[in-house]
């Protein structure tokens, strides 16, 4: 009897939260782009068949508490293992969207694949792939030197990571 008034008082409260959420038009963080939807394919200016430069990028929802973003874009299915083309950090927490080939003011860019501090656009060898943006809502800005790694980036948010939000892109 108590472990079902346990589970019951559980439902109500977590369904308390999402209507409270729901009503003051909060939810999830998201990321998104208008030049391209949930797995739909990346316009060829986003990539190096076109111009190489970033896509318009929008983000919804942040913690309220955000002192920073981080975003990472990378190819899994690249065939030497997963191919980072974009680090950067220290993102304004009051930024809402990137501008196409654009980098924050103030934002600090990691070294990404191709060996550059800058965004390296999708140019898969062969087949189709698939192309993470990941958004990383933090409670501090970062203390990264500009040319760190993917690796380096994760190290230095692991334990500031407030929210996580994803958006995948293919091209062929």
């Amino acid at each position: 009897m108590i472990r079902r008034a346990a589970v019951l008082l559980v439902f109500v409260v977590s369904a308390c939260l999402l209507l409270l959420n729901a009503a003051s038009g909060e939810g999830p963080m998201k990321i998104g782009s208008p030049a391209f939807s949930e797995n739909g394919k990346i316009p060829k200016e986003y990539t190096c068949d076109g111009q190489d430069t970033s896509p318009p990028l929008v983000i919804e929802n942040p913690p309220a508490n955000t002192a920073s973003f981080a975003l990472i874009m990378d190819d899994p299915d690249a065939p030497v293992g997963t191919w980072v083309h974009w680090v950067v950090w220290n993102i304004d927490p009051a930024t809402r969207e990137l501008a196409t080939a654009a980098v924050p003011k103030g934002a600090v860019q990691g070294i990404n694949d191709f060996g550059k501090k800058a965004y390296g656009g999708p140019c898969p060898p062969s087949g189709s792939h698939r192309y993470f943006f990941k958004l990383y809502a933090l409670n501090a800005p970062l203390t990264l030197a500009p040319g760190s790694t993917k690796g380096d980036l994760e190290k230095a948010m692991k334990e500031h990571i407030l929210a996580r939000a994803e958006l995948v892109g293919k091209f062929r």
